[in-house]
């Protein structure tokens, strides 16, 4: 296995899913219910976006593409980490998850208080 450093982030997607298993169905519902509440508020979002890293047309966009992967995948991403991982942490759409992993466990969501944990370690900088 490489050092945590030089793992990229399918790989440490791929590595949560495996340790965590119980927790992907509460998990994915999670960035779904995210996903209609950004398609919800578009416009207000644009109108309030201060965000410099991305624009929030680009944000729109990953939440647009992570809803057609969690409709598309479903049971997938819930049973196999390679499927999670692929699909929802490549390229871009890696930054609206890793967002998305760390407003579930600050929003106290996760069942597994290690979660909270993993996601310090592995996701947050």
């Amino acid at each position: 296995m490489q050092p945590l450093k030089q793992l990229n982030n399918i790989q440490k997607a791929r590595l949560i899913h495996a340790l965590f298993f119980q927790e992907m169905p509460a998990f994915l519902e999670f960035p779904e219910a995210q996903c209609l509440m950004i398609e919800d508020n578009r416009e207000e979002i644009k109108r309030e976006w201060k965000q410099n890293l991305l624009t929030a047309d680009m944000w729109l966009e990953l939440s647009e593409e992570t809803a057609r992967c969690l409709k598309k995948f479903g049971k997938g991403l819930r049973n196999s980490s390679a499927v999670f991982s692929d699909q929802l942490f490549f390229g871009y759409g890696a930054i609206f998850m890793n967002h998305q992993l760390q407003q579930y466990v600050e929003n106290n969501r996760h069942a597994d208080p290690k979660f909270k944990i993993a996601i310090d370690l592995f996701i947050n900088p």
